[in-house]
């Protein structure tokens, strides 16, 4: 039985990436078949539109969709791309795993963790933003909802739970904040008295930054809000080596989407510089969703391996390999 996934190519070395995803998934015979659609600059030239209806309707139809990075041009009144999907299918939750590779050049080699970021509202909701006419002041203002807060709550203990995880951290910052902050911590020891079995922690946002730079193997699973989830999941990757092996996905009730966090890397496109594993990790937890755990960890552990023999590494991994050819040293592996 086939699986049709829908596949957004991307700008700068998104199609790159997306190249030798396909080919390592290809090579694992997981019986997909890809519907390409087109978003950011690319559909922008084609359609006049960053993020076309035809686009939006195949992944409405297929349900998951594999996304390269993607351009949102500055200026011009452009809405960002990517939170434009998020809120059109309600993927509310944003989930960050971060784990250490070798022969990366992170300073730890014990970091196994998955930030959970609510991903629809929050700060970035940015809702009655203003700047003064004399530009003196600007507004912007927060929405947290107890709907909101539960669901991502619950979508945490029920991933640690799915995958053998010991601890929850809830992230917060009602000390001060205690309105929408405030609101999402008392959500979060609610739900939290639903899983006994599961440890319940909650820190401070500030002390949870420090935490994770001194002790980072004391964190399970992390849930938070909009913002500070933002940050903190770029501060994992930097535990674990940078972007280029940091993959996300963005699950809803009806939608998936699984993507490279990174940029479009516009200065080193067309020139095969480019680290895949971002986006194979993604497809690997794309693979987890659809209900192929087994080739998800053949995947990973033919990175993990690649790596290992320092085979055929990309420029930012120390290596003089190519994006394809690494590619192919982790098809080698699977």
């Amino acid at each position: 039985m086939t699986q049709k996934i829908t596949v957004i190519r991307g700008d700068g070395i998104g199609p790159e990436i997306m190249d030798a995803t396909l080919y390592v998934l290809d090579q694992l015979n997981a019986g997909l078949e890809y519907e390409e659609a087109d978003a950011g600059l690319a559909a922008l030239e084609k359609h006049g539109d960053l993020m076309p209806a035809v686009t939006l309707d195949s992944i409405a139809r297929n349900k998951v969709a594999l996304k390269s990075p993607l351009t949102t041009p500055v200026g011009g009144g452009f809405t960002s791309i990517n939170v434009s999907l998020r809120r059109h299918f309600d993927l509310y939750a944003n989930v960050r795993p971060a784990h250490t590779f070798p022969n990366t050049k992170s300073r730890f080699d014990n970091v196994d963790l998955i930030t959970v970021r609510e991903n629809t509202e929050g700060a970035y909701l940015a809702e009655g933003q203003e700047v003064s006419a004399d530009g003196e002041t600007a507004f912007s203002g927060t929405r947290i909802t107890r709907k909101g807060s539960e669901r991502i709550v619950r979508y945490a203990f029920e991933l640690a739970c799915s995958v053998g995880r010991k601890k929850v951290t809830a992230v917060h910052k009602a000390n001060i904040i205690k309105s929408t902050s405030g609101l999402f911590l008392n959500v979060a020891r609610e739900v939290a008295a639903q899983y006994p079995d599961i440890e319940f922690q909650e820190m401070i946002v500030d002390n949870t930054c420090m935490q994770l730079v001194m002790r980072p193997e004391q964190f399970d699973v992390i849930v938070t809000t909009n913002l500070f989830g933002d940050i903190i999941s770029d501060l994992c990757a930097g535990l674990v080596g940078g972007l280029g092996l940091a993959p996300g996905a963005n699950i809803g009730k009806d939608a998936a989407i699984f993507e490279a966090v990174h940029g479009t890397a516009p200065d080193i496109a067309g020139q095969g510089k480019a680290n895949p594993c971002a986006l194979l990790l993604a497809a690997a937890q794309m693979l987890d969703h659809i209900g192929q755990p087994q080739n998800a960890e053949r995947l990973r552990k033919a990175i993990v391996a690649t790596m290992e023999a320092k085979d055929s590494l990309t420029g930012d991994l120390g290596g003089t390999g190519t994006t394809m050819s690494f590619a192919k040293a982790i098809a080698t592996r699977l």
